[in-house]
């Protein structure tokens, strides 16, 4: 099965701080509180715009680590939009959001 959810993050290029989540599951737009709506969602990567490949800057969650940290919110999330809560489906979300996730200073526009 290919993943039901898609990410993105609204805001592109050098004003990365001013967007939003816009995650769906399947077409149904799912609503994210505030607290995760408007900032990064922690998930791991390099985030650095000048050292895009060096590990030395990567931060955040592993997948694992990241699902168990945010089950709660995940699990009302899940109910609230009729989302099996289930590990594939917890895991599908992680990877939707981390292909978009971003850092504040990741893009250089407040540099």
């Amino acid at each position: 099965m290919t993943n039901p959810f898609s990410a993105k993050w609204t805001a592109k290029g050098n004003n990365l701080c001013l967007g939003h989540w816009e995650i769906r599951y399947r077409d149904q737009l799912l609503s994210l509180e505030a607290a995760h709506c408007d900032n990064d969602m922690g998930t791991y990567g390099i985030f650095s715009y000048i050292y895009p490949d060096d590990e030395d800057f990567a931060e955040g969650l592993p997948e694992s680590d990241w699902i168990i940290e945010n089950a709660q919110w995940l699990a009302d999330l899940f109910a609230k939009h009729d989302v099996p809560f289930d590990e594939a489906h917890l895991r599908w979300f992680y990877q939707a959001v981390n292909a978009h996730d971003w850092r504040c200073g990741s893009c250089g526009g407040c540099i």
